[in-house]
C-alpha cells in the first residue's frame, strides 16, 4: 500500500471510529461533519472552542424548528 493510500485508509478508519463514538453519545453528528471537525483539530483549532461552537450551532438550529 502506498503512503497516500495508507494515510487515506487511516483517516477513513479514524472517521469511522469517531462516528461510532458519536453515535453512542447521541451527538447527532454525521460522518462528513466529523471529518471536517477532525480536520480542523488536526490543523490546530482548539477542540474545546470547536465543541463550544458546535453546541451553540446545535442550540440555534433547535430554535429554528
Amino acid at each position: 500500500m502506498s503512503g497516500k493510500a495508507a494515510t487515506a485508509q487511516a483517516a477513513q478508519e479514524t472517521v469511522e471510529i469517531a462516528h461510532e463514538i458519536s453515535t453512542l453519545l447521541n451527538t447527532g453528528l454525521d460522518r462528513d461533519t466529523l471529518s471536517i471537525l477532525i480536520g480542523l483539530c488536526e490543523s490546530g483549532v482548539n477542540p474545546e472552542a470547536l465543541a463550544a461552537v458546535v453546541k451553540e450551532l446545535n442550540r440555534e438550529a433547535q430554535g429554528l424548528h
